[in-house]
């Protein structure tokens, strides 16, 4: 049910953290919006993939309580599946806490978040045509 797991890290500032990582000899892989400020960028490292993303966007577009000032709250697990909602469900049924429903975004992904037992978020992610 799931596949490609990445590790994303909340930013105040993706463009320095992006720099940060580059500099680290991450390769850019992929960037939302494609031109301006981003709000969204994978990097790769020998087959390891982390996503740098906006607090503010993922606070604003998706309702998440994040807060950068809490230690460990600036990274969430992304599980990517062929069906959010039924992960969602799954997850929900298992334990998991839920943080955000299922939601189409970006008209290209379905995403919905849960909490792992220690409050850790877990993003949920399916392409959509």
């Amino acid at each position: 049910m799931f596949s490609a797991p990445q590790v994303n890290i909340y930013s105040a500032d993706v463009v320095r953290s992006v720099g940060f990582y580059r500099s680290l000899g991450f390769e850019e892989t992929f960037r939302t919006p494609a031109e301006g400020e981003p709000i969204h960028v994978e990097l790769v490292l020998d087959g390891f993939k982390i996503g740098i993303a906006s607090v503010d966007s993922a606070v604003a577009d998706q309702g998440l309580p994040l807060d950068l000032t809490q230690p460990g709250r600036g990274m969430e697990i992304v599980l990517w599946t062929d069906d959010t909602d039924a992960a969602h469900t799954r997850l929900v049924a298992a334990g998991a806490k839920p943080l955000s429903t299922p939601h189409d975004w970006l008209g290209s992904l379905r995403v919905a978040w849960v909490a792992d037992p220690d409050d850790n978020p877990i993003e949920l992610v399916q392409r959509v045509n």
